[in-house]
């Protein structure tokens, strides 16, 4: 059985330096005062141009960040890569809604993809869809609501955009996740990821799309979508996360009134994520399975079906992936015992990143036994290196 306690191999890429500041970062989020008080500051500093790079970089930003250019998470991607853990760049500038900076995102998310072609440490290209198109042409366009002829251009333009990577992506031979959004826009952005599956995934999975376990209908789309891949013969790409946006979505079923599509209880979210595993595993002649979970039990669930199924370690079409800067336990742990593990790692200018920073801030702060677990095992480390 899988062993995530195994410290040594865990933290086998960082220093003693490197724990002492992780212990320190992580027990200061484990205070939600200090939290709600740094990002006030952070947001005033933003606001009014205050310099904070000085005090952000080396922190905050060094932990859970590559670098504010590709190249810069070169020295990241090499050393991990030496453990067997890959790397997965992921530009993580919030999206604007101008010409200019669509352009700027696709540009930057176009080179991203040429870099991962050049690298083999770097298996796979990311983007987030909301950067490409404007939030009101999305919704709309997913509630079946009637477009102006300026609303049908813009979602002409997303379309070309979204194809536009894919197609670099199956040229360069790089699988592309393309990110979940909240349900108000994911409707359009599902029929768009399909369209272009149907084109690139013939052959193997290029195009991933993202299922949040916490909407109780994932687990129904994931079977209709295999159907639809089983029958027209092509791959499947599914990149499985919880979900990001739950408070958000419940609050606005209780504005406007409608149901909420997220799961009544996490025992409901882990029940439909580990289903979920379960049936790809099974359907795996059609499925690639991307497993982006810090969750233990559905990291070592998937090993388990992997070895029920007769399927390798080193199986090709599966992934095991967390963020950079959280649980080493199970990245390093997974990739020692020879399956296929790659790291998110966000990059971008400081100040651009800022929102990226803060909600991993508030995710740890806010799930008590996430920091607690990383707290708990790097203390354990410490001690280990000491007495040895």
């Amino acid at each position: 059985m899988l062993d995530f306690n195994d410290t040594k191999i865990a933290f086998q890429s960082k220093s003693n330096r490197d724990l002492r500041q992780a212990h320190f970062l992580f027990n200061t989020l484990a205070r939600p005062i200090v939290v709600k008080t740094g990002k006030l500051f952070l947001n005033v500093a933003l606001a009014i141009h205050f310099p904070i790079k000085w005090v952000v970089k080396p922190t905050v930003y060094k932990h859970f960040c590559g670098g504010e250019i590709i190249s810069e998470c070169d020295p990241v991607v090499h050393k991990m890569a030496r453990y067997g853990v890959e790397s997965i760049l992921d530009y993580s500038v919030e999206g604007k809604e101008n010409e200019a900076d669509i352009q700027a995102a696709l540009e930057e998310t176009l080179r991203t993809i040429d870099n991962a072609g050049g690298n083999e440490h770097i298996p796979f290209a990311v983007f987030k869809p909301t950067a490409f198109g404007r939030s009101q042409v999305l919704e709309k366009a997913s509630n079946g609501e009637n477009l102006t002829q300026q609303d049908k251009q813009d979602l002409e333009r997303f379309r070309e955009r979204i194809h536009r990577l894919c197609q670099r992506a199956y040229q360069k031979d790089v699988p592309i996740l393309i990110d979940a959004e909240e349900v108000a826009y994911q409707n359009i952005i599902d029929q768009v990821v399909r369209e272009n599956m149907r084109l690139f995934n013939l052959k193997k999975a290029i195009v991933f799309n993202t299922l949040q376990m916490y909407r109780w209908d994932r687990l129904e789309f994931l079977r209709q979508e295999v159907e639809v891949a089983e029958k027209e013969d092509y791959v499947f790409g599914a990149k499985f996360v919880r979900g990001a946006y739950m408070e958000k979505e419940r609050e606005w079923a209780r504005l406007y009134g409608y149901t909420s599509p997220i799961q009544p209880d996490k025992e409901s979210t882990d029940r439909d994520y580990d289903a979920a595993l379960k049936y790809s595993v099974e359907h795996i002649s059609h499925v690639a399975i991307f497993n982006g979970t810090h969750n233990e039990n559905s990291s070592r669930y998937l090993a388990e079906l992997m070895e029920q199924h007769n399927l390798a370690k080193d199986d090709p079409r599966i992934y095991f992936s967390q963020l950079y800067g959280m649980s080493d336990h199970i990245s390093f742990n997974l990739a020692h015992e020879g399956y296929r593990v790659a790291k998110y790692l966000p990059y971008g200018p400081v100040k651009n990143v800022m929102p990226y920073l803060i909600r991993r801030a508030e995710e740890n702060t806010a799930v008590a036994g996430q920091t607690n677990r990383e707290l708990e095992l790097i203390k354990k480390e410490l001690k280990r290196r000491k007495t040895s």
